[in-house]
């Protein structure tokens, strides 16, 4: 007879440049990167400007309101561990300050609209806190 194990969080990789905002989201604040050069804002964290390409860019913190871009319902989980999710939303919010992210709605519901207005709602899985978004 096998013991049934369940599926652990696939958890991100908190190291290197996304340090700083792994690192934040535990202290309950969101950051995103700024171009020093352009002022284009964006996520996940990267080594150059996805805009103007400069390498010239800080890290600034967002002031959690968001809105929504476009969203997804999943109805079937390609991770194990999200099966006790379904059905669940994947959804592209645009902080701000500009920055975009892929994260979730956690209230969602039919009436989702676009642009309609978000604020951060940071859960944990595990030891890993993870940017999410409620309606606002």
């Amino acid at each position: 007879m096998s013991e049934h194990v369940e599926a652990a969080f696939p958890a991100p990789d908190t190291s290197g440049i996304a340090a700083p905002y792994w690192s934040a989201l535990k202290e309950g604040r969101l950051m995103f990167m700024r171009c020093k050069s352009c002022g284009h804002a964006w996520l996940p964290a990267r080594t150059e400007c996805p805009k103007c390409l400069s390498d010239q860019a800080s890290w600034e913190e967002a002031s959690g309101q968001a809105k929504l871009i476009s969203w997804v319902w999943y109805h079937h989980a390609y991770h194990p561990w999200f099966a006790k999710k379904l059905p669940y939303n994947v959804a592209v919010v645009e902080l701000a300050e500009g920055a975009r992210l892929v994260s979730n709605i956690v209230d969602a519901n039919a009436h989702l609209k676009i642009d309609m207005p978000l604020a951060l709602a940071i859960e944990h899985e595990g030891e890993v806190a993870v940017a999410r978004f409620r309606t606002a």
